[in-house]
């Protein structure tokens, strides 16, 4: 079985149009695949873990859903009670699978990835970095001595790079269109930044020939994969060209090069942007079937 972190404040009303709807897609498809899905709930994240990523006074506006207009600007949407809710749980999502994946080699958030938020500020349709924190969470209660962040996401992970920058025991990859947001880029342990229309067999060399090495280099006891679908070529906000068989092969990609080196991963759902929701909301869902086929393979199956 798959295991799946899911609480049903993930799927809230409000916050961004069609996001909502895209994380209940997400939830009844993964339902639909019955017993392959053992569904985990997780508890809200600390606030204590939270601040020793975010600056306390804005953790305080986002938990009391007071987030200034401006910060709601820059973040895509309202910061109500629920979407406080919900940014606090998805963060203990996030740790919870990573520490479920410890155990069994792969688990999956059903929701987030909030690469885009910052120190004092969320932005980009992200409010509280649920990568960042879970990861320095990780390495301060000494789970693991070292993870790994691979986003996979169409536009750069800023934010986690920014978050985890000179904390002892995380590293961070990101491979991203290059001209895509965010318009300031971050410096990550490792970029690759990719030109506009990048297709299947140039991302697939781009994405092995880096991160191999940048694994046997940092040698982490837990990759955290930010699997956005967002690359996509059909992606409303995406700059790359990948086919739903490259997203394929990009996560077997990935889970095949942690499989082999012993690592346990953990995996977000990250962006993923379309008129049609069922569509991508398939699209995020064949991400977890897939790695879980790699890492899990006694329970390898079909994807829809």
């Amino acid at each position: 079985m798959i295991a799946v972190v899911h609480h049903p404040a993930y799927v809230v009303a409000g916050g961004r149009v069609g996001q909502v709807t895209k994380n209940a897609a997400i939830r009844d498809l993964l339902r639909a695949e019955g017993e392959t899905i053992e569904w985990i709930e997780p508890e809200l994240m600390p606030r204590p873990c939270i601040e020793a990523v975010h600056d306390p006074d804005y953790v305080d506006e986002v938990l009391n859903a007071r987030v200034p207009r401006e910060k709601e600007r820059r973040i895509g949407f309202p910061v109500t009670e629920a979407v406080a809710l919900r940014s606090q749980m998805v963060a203990g999502g996030t740790w919870l699978a990573a520490r479920i994946a410890l155990e069994r080699g792969f688990a999956a958030n059903s929701a987030c990835g909030s690469h885009h938020a910052l120190a004092t500020t969320g932005a980009g349709y992200c409010v509280l970095n649920d990568l960042a924190i879970a990861a320095v969470r990780l390495v301060e209660e000494g789970t693991v001595a070292r993870v790994l962040i691979v986003d996979g996401d169409v536009h750069q992970g800023d934010g986690t790079a920014a978050l985890t920058a000179g904390r002892q025991g995380i590293a961070t990859y990101s491979i991203h269109a290059e001209r895509n947001f965010p318009v300031r880029k971050a410096r990550s342990t490792l970029d690759i930044a990719l030109p506009d229309g990048t297709g299947d067999v140039a991302y697939l060399d781009a994405l092995e020939s880096s991160l191999a090495p940048l694994m046997d280099e940092q040698r982490p006891d837990l990759i955290l994969y930010q699997a956005g679908v967002d690359p996509f070529g059909g992606d409303r906000l995406g700059r790359l060209a990948l086919t739903r068989e490259g997203l394929i092969a990009r996560d077997r990609l990935v889970a095949g090069l942690a499989r082999k080196r012993g690592i346990p991963l953990a995996s977000t759902v990250g962006g993923g942007y379309d008129e049609d929701v069922a569509a991508v909301a398939r699209r995020h869902v064949a991400a977890i079937l897939t790695l879980g086929s790699v890492l899990l393979p006694a329970h390898d199956r079909a994807l829809p």
